[in-house]
């Protein structure tokens, strides 16, 4: 069942960050400022299905890494606490002012500055979730060499770099 749970509850938690982060951008690019008010105050209520899909992943990923700390586990485990910091301390936070903020139609200078680092700190979780995502498929062996790569090792040939 852990060995489900991990990538399903991992791979909810990144689209749903990558969801945030893009409708975010996208919004603030392209779209009126009721659209970025609906937005704002709809992504709080995303935490009810963010939060606990981020336990879960880390919960099973724990449990699946059965006390061990080196290689692509031990990486893995390195960039949790970096991506728990920062969603606990910079996205939540960030999210609910924003939201408040955009309730109150006060697209002001604290608006921007803070939705400014909430972008930057929801797409460094995303590249963090993705390089962990990226290291559970190489430890699982669905990564293969592209067919450039098996088609010059066959010949003896070493990739140029």
């Amino acid at each position: 069942m852990t060995k489900l749970l991990h990538p399903v509850a991992g791979a909810v938690a990144l689209v749903t960050i990558a969801t945030f982060w893009l409708s975010t951008a996208l919004s603030e690019l392209f779209a009126s400022d009721a659209s970025v008010t609906v937005i704002k105050t709809a992504i709080p209520w995303g935490f009810l299905l963010l939060v606990p899909a981020l336990a879960a992943t880390g919960g099973s990923g724990f449990s699946l890494a059965k006390g061990r700390r080196a290689g692509l586990i031990g990486a893995k485990i390195k960039r949790m606490p970096f991506i728990a910091g920062n969603g606990i301390v910079v996205l939540i936070p960030s999210a609910l002012f924003l939201a408040s903020k955009a309730k109150a139609a006060e697209f002001d200078t604290a608006f921007y500055t803070v939705q400014t680092l909430e972008l930057v700190a929801g797409a460094t979780n995303i590249i963090l979730l993705g390089l962990n995502m990226r290291d559970g498929l190489k430890m699982k062996g669905r990564f293969r060499p592209c067919q450039r790569d098996r088609s010059n090792s066959a010949l003896g040939v070493k990739p140029m770099l």
